[in-house]
């Protein structure tokens, strides 16, 4: 994507940059840029198995210190 904008003949520099950050936001290219910024590596699938075993036992964990009176 790419976004030209030419300052206008007489136009200030402060309208220049409103009118440029106005574009830029209706582009949708910040947008983009800010999310393509860090890449969510992939977990594996033994990792992934572990995460929701351990979260099962945790849950496990507090029902039963509430039924015991405990939490």
């Amino acid at each position: 994507m790419a976004l030209e904008i030419k300052r206008k003949e007489g136009e200030s520099a402060s309208a220049f940059l409103y009118r440029f950050t106005k574009k830029m936001q209706q582009t949708g290219i910040l947008k983009e840029s800010k999310k393509r910024r860090y890449v969510k590596r992939n977990i594996n699938k033994n990792k992934r198995r572990e995460a929701a075993i351990y979260r099962d036992d945790k849950k496990k964990e507090v029902i039963k210190a509430r039924k015991m009176g405990l939490m």
